[in-house]
């Protein structure tokens, strides 16, 4: 388990999860109190609570001097007037798999780092937690919750990769009235404050209609789930059922192969490989995780027509799209994901700010020819290059 400490920073809008957070740069080491203002202001504890809670009769020289320390040190009253003196601290716990063990995962890892760092100090201490479990053993993640759910969170963010195991712990945390945002994975039983991430079933209707692109009359498709636990991994039952639902509009549906591999480190894994590159007709393999740089080498020179697309822009999958080994991406951008959940569950404890019931990320196509560009936009904070 990992424990973070932070102290939050003024937020300039709460329209949106992905808030502008700016550091205070004259009081940026410190907790602006009430007493503080008081003492800069050269007014009593008692005035600046009047100001900012605009109750009470204030002089007006009194109320100026008060109006010109927020001004200087570049906070907003109103927010303040909702945040400063509270004594609560606020305990956010996130759960994700082990992100030693996935790069997908070190990215959401990431994000969480980066969103402690964009909040902003308005006088409240908050501790992050983080809670890893293994996105291969069901019972890590049953261990990893029961023992969150009795340590008495404020609130959750959590990424579920087992639908069985989840259900009972989102029970538990419904019936306790403790909020929870699912993101990467949504479950509509959850019951969850909010879901963030992107429509799994739309992104493998988006790989079908990407790989059909030109396809003959007897082409044929698979789709290949690597080392998972399909019956229990909902996020890739939904991508399935989006993929195979995408072919029939057609008249004639192309025959579409389902292949649940082994890890790649194990013996069997070449074999399944070489099964796969023997079925007739393949003109296209649908990759159900960032896992796809695991094939894309093989299958291509088993047949460089063969179209592959997977997920997300980890190293592996980066070279493949330069190499042409991989044909497209999309980008499920995992570290925004994390970061938005941590600052949605913030604005929703701290100040009330309604949460909508999902934040959908767009489904992003990356190829060879604008990878480059799309990762040095200002927009993408993947931190990854090429």
């Amino acid at each position: 388990m990992y424990k973070l400490t932070f102290i939050f920073t003024k937020i300039l809008t709460q329209t949106s999860f992905e808030t502008d957070w700016r550091t205070s740069q004259i009081m940026k080491p410190n907790i602006i109190r009430i007493k503080d203002i008081a003492k800069m202001a050269g007014v009593s504890e008692g005035t600046v609570d009047r100001v900012l809670h605009k109750r009470g009769k204030v002089s007006k020289t009194s109320a100026d001097r008060v109006i010109k320390v927020l001004e200087k040190i570049d906070y907003t009253p109103n927010l303040i007037a909702k945040t400063l003196g509270k004594n609560k601290n606020y305990r956010i716990v996130a759960i994700t798999p082990d992100p030693k063990l996935d790069p997908y995962w070190q990215q959401s890892f990431d994000g969480l780092k980066l969103g402690e760092k964009q909040l902003a100090q308005v006088g409240i201490q908050l501790t992050l937690e983080l809670h890893f479990y293994d996105p291969h053993k069901k019972e890590t993640f049953r261990e990893v919750t029961l023992k969150v759910f009795h340590s008495h969170p404020d609130g959750v963010l959590v990424a579920p990769l087992f639908y069985y195991a989840s259900i009972p712990f989102f029970k538990k945390l419904t019936e306790s009235n403790i909020p929870f945002i699912l993101f990467n994975t949504r479950i509509a039983e959850a019951n969850a404050l909010s879901f963030i991430g992107q429509d799994l079933y739309k992104s493998g209707c988006l790989a079908a209609e990407l790989l059909s692109l030109g396809k003959k009359d007897s082409s044929s498709f698979a789709i290949i789930h690597i080392d998972e636990d399909i019956s229990n991994s909902v996020h890739l039952i939904e991508k399935e059922k989006g993929f195979k639902d995408y072919f029939k509009r057609y008249d004639n549906i192309p025959l579409i192969h389902t292949f649940l591999l082994s890890n790649p480190k194990h013996p069997s894994f070449k074999h399944e490989l070489e099964l796969i590159a023997k079925t007739p007709n393949i003109a296209g393999v649908f990759v159900s995780t960032s896992k796809v740089f695991t094939v894309a080498s093989y299958l291509k020179k088993t047949d460089p027509a063969i179209r592959i697309i997977g997920y997300d822009l980890i190293k592996e999958n980066l070279e493949g799209l330069q190499h042409g080994t991989i044909d497209f991406l999309i980008n499920q951008n995992p570290m925004r994901q994390a970061k938005l959940g941590i600052q949605a569950l913030s604005n929703y404890l701290l100040f009330n700010k309604e949460v909508p019931s999902s934040h959908l990320f767009p489904l992003e196509i990356i190829t060879a020819q604008n990878v480059s560009s799309y990762l040095s936009h200002d927009s993408n904070r993947s931190g990854i290059t090429v």
